[in-house]
Formats: structure tokens, sequence, C-alpha cells
């Protein structure tokens, strides 16, 4: 995935958040204010319902805005499926049950040398992921790599491999037999035994684009095979399970624009002038949509969103065919955007009071607001893998502060005297 799209999806989000605040103020039709309080069971279903709060490892501090409650150092990731939540944030991983959040265990991770840090948390059946940037270009896998992907077992935290990976690679399939990793050079499943290379497919000298949609993983073949050409000749269709390959290729010369996404059947490529949709099995260009980006999917209802200036525009993947939308004027507001389940788009507002709220895209109104969390922080994953609300799951993982500190002289951050990870229901 490059970075800079993911980036300037982002920007685009956050400015669209103020669209969903203007329509959730505006009257016509009654929200359903869910406002709960934290949850006493073992299990709460009420949407918007705070299931758990627990404390945090590390040093935090509060900050207004996007930020919230946020680490005195770097950044912190997360990460919730199968059972499992699971925060990481310096050299420091620590896990909770979903379900109750009764903590399961804190691992430290070691041998990594100085200024080595979690840039990447995510949970799979049996096990957790771990990606840690790298001090120096060593690594694991001699010189070169600059991230490694440390594999542990989910119900204790014991480390039980430790794979090179690329920078922006990783683990994109897992359990606890075997994990599949973006190397910088090549695709690689591995048996977490034993260590052993289960199967292998080269990807070319330097570390393509590439996104996963269901058990297949879709990377860049450059034109010409230059590893630098910004056009798409081709992309590598591999099979997680077995490591089958095969090239699915464009009508035309090249796909248009950059691999940005891949869903229910399609992938996308974006570029200034438009989103374009192509077969994910023939390559055929599906639609296009003008002026667009894509933003984030819905995997519960199947459905796409893009951005269209300040307009969310939820689509069907495999027409394009625009099936609801939300528009308004953009307004100042410290509030944001960050994913789609069952038509609910997921929305924050920040600061002291903050709360997180659910908005219905065929409503056109707030569905559902949790109680105040305090400088609420959500936790995001630019590879689109983990982060505070990934695909599929009913919950979301937030970041807050029980308890701030004094305010230190000049513009430095309060600390947070007690940091904790809260888990509501979506």
């Amino acid at each position: 995935m490059t970075v800079r799209h993911g980036r300037l999806v982002w920007v685009r989000r956050l400015s669209f958040a103020a669209v969903l605040v203007v329509a959730a103020i505006t009257p016509g039709g009654r929200p359903s204010w869910g406002l709960a309080a934290q949850c006493q069971t073992t299990w709460c279903g009420s949407v918007g319902t705070v299931r758990w709060i627990r404390s945090l490892p590390g040093s935090w501090v509060v900050q207004n805005g996007m930020t919230g409650t946020s680490p005195v150092q770097g950044q912190a990731y997360a990460a919730l499926g199968s059972g499992v939540a699971a925060v990481g944030l310096g050299t420091t991983v620590a896990a909770y049950t979903a379900r109750t959040g009764q903590p399961l265990w804190t691992t430290t991770l070691t041998g990594f040398g100085a200024g080595a840090a979690v840039i990447s948390v995510r949970a799979w059946p049996g096990v957790v992921t771990v990606g840690v940037a790298l001090p120096t270009a060593t690594g694991t896998g001699g010189a070169g790599p600059v991230r490694d992907e440390v594999v542990l077992r989910a119900s204790t935290g014991r480390v039980l491999r430790v794979y090179p990976a690329a920078q922006f690679g990783g683990a994109v399939a897992a359990s606890g037999s075997r994990t599949v990793i973006v190397g910088q050079r090549s695709v690689t499943s591995y048996a977490n035994r034993t260590g052993r290379v289960v199967w292998s497919r080269a990807t070319g000298p330097v570390t393509q684009p590439w996104q996963v949609d269901g058990h297949h993983l879709y990377v860049t073949v450059p034109a010409g095979g230059h590893a630098g050409g910004a056009a798409v000749a081709a992309l590598r269709r591999i099979d997680l399970n077995t490591g089958a390959e095969r090239e699915v290729r464009p009508r035309r010369r090249a796909f248009t624009g950059t691999l940005s996404l891949a869903f229910g059947g399609v992938v996308l490529f974006a570029d200034a002038g438009a989103v374009r949709a192509y077969s994910e099995t023939s390559g055929r260009l599906l639609w296009h949509y003008p002026g667009a980006l894509p933003d984030a999917v819905d995997a519960a209802a199947g459905r796409l969103y893009l951005l269209s200036g300040n307009t969310l525009l939820e689509v069907d993947p495999g027409t394009g065919h625009t099936l609801a939308h939300v528009a308004g004027a953009a307004a100042a507001s410290s509030s944001g955007l960050y994913a789609v389940r069952g038509g609910d788009v997921l929305g924050i507002d920040h600061g002291a009071l903050g709360k997180a709220w659910g908005y219905g895209v065929a409503a056109q109104q707030v569905l559902w607001t949790s109680r105040p969390l305090p400088w609420p922080h959500y936790f995001v994953d630019l590879s689109g893998i983990g982060g505070s609300a990934p695909p599929g799951q009913d919950a979301v993982l937030l970041a807050v502060c029980g308890q701030v500190g004094a305010q230190p002289a000049g513009n430095a951050p309060p600390r947070c005297i007690k940091p904790e990870l809260a888990l509501l229901n979506r």
C-alpha cells in the first residue's frame, strides 16, 4: 500500500466529518440517542454501550482534536479479532479478552535494539502479529529489511516466530499454524511451528503496493518491469492458502491510477481524475466515478464507500451504482469519520466530553451515541487491516483518559494519569 494515497484518504475523511456533524444536528427526524452506562455483565447487546474499560500500559498525554489520549512518544496500534483485543506501544504489547476485558498478558519484545518500535498490531485466530520497525536496516533477514513481523500466541503472548517483512507489508493472513508475510521481494507462507517456508512467490526487486480481498492477495506488476514506474501492467493474484498465482491484466496496456482497494470482486485504482473498478479475475474495467476517491468498505452490507468532494457515496462494488449518499457543506469541526458497518458510519467527538456515534446513511440521522468518553482516540492502521474498527467486528476500541494530571508550564500537553482502553458495542 502506498502511504501517500493512504494519507490523502484520511485527510479527505477528516474534512468530510464536518458534513456528518452538520447532518447530525439538522432537524428532520428524531435520532435514537442510545446513551448507555458501562456494561455490567459479560455481554451487552445495545449498540453504543461501553462493554468494558481497562488500564493501558505506557505513558500517555491528553490533547485536543484528533489526537485525544495519545502516547507521550510515538504512536499506539491496536487490533480486535478472534476474541482478543491487543494494543502495542513502543516495544510492549498487551492483550485483553474481547468479551470481558480481562487482561490476558503483557509482552515486552526484545532483541531489536534501541529505537525499535511497534508499527502494526493484527489479531488472527490463535495468534497476534506485530510489525516492528527496526532502528537499522538489518532485521532477521540480513541487510535490507526495515521491519520484522513478530508472531505471538494469542492465549499467552509467547513469541512463536519472527519473520522479515516489507516496511508496509507484514502479515496479511495468519493462524496458529501458518503466517503469510508480504516481504520486500516476495510473499511467503511460513509454518509457525518450525519456521520453514511452505510456499513463496517473488514480487520483484522493490516492494509493490498490495491489497487483500478474502483469501486472495493482489500485488502490482509495474509496466515494462520498471520497479519505479507509475503504470501498473498487471496484478499478481495470489491464493493466501495455497500460494497459487496467476496474472490479471487489463484490456488496455495498463491499469489507470494507483491500486487503492480490493473488495467485493473488484480492485479499485484511483488518481486525481477518478476512481476505476476492475474485475479481480479478468481485469476488465467495470465502472468509473469521476472526481472521487475510495474511502471505506462495509463488509457487513457488501458495499463500497467513495468520497466525492463533500459527499459520501455508498455504491455497489460490482456495478458502481450509487445506492445512498450523505451530502452537506463542510464546516469547522473536531469530529472524524472512521469506518462503516451495516450502513452505520462511525464517528467521534473529541475533548473531555467526547463521544463515539453512529450515523445511519439510509436514515440520514444519528442513530446512537456512547456515553462521554474523555479524550477519545481511535487506533488507525494505514494498511487497512486492524485498527479500532476492523471489518466484520461488532465492537470498537478507543483509548481514553480516566484522570488528567496538572497542566504543565508552557504549551506541553498534560499527562494522563489514568490511561484506559475502552471497548464499546457497534
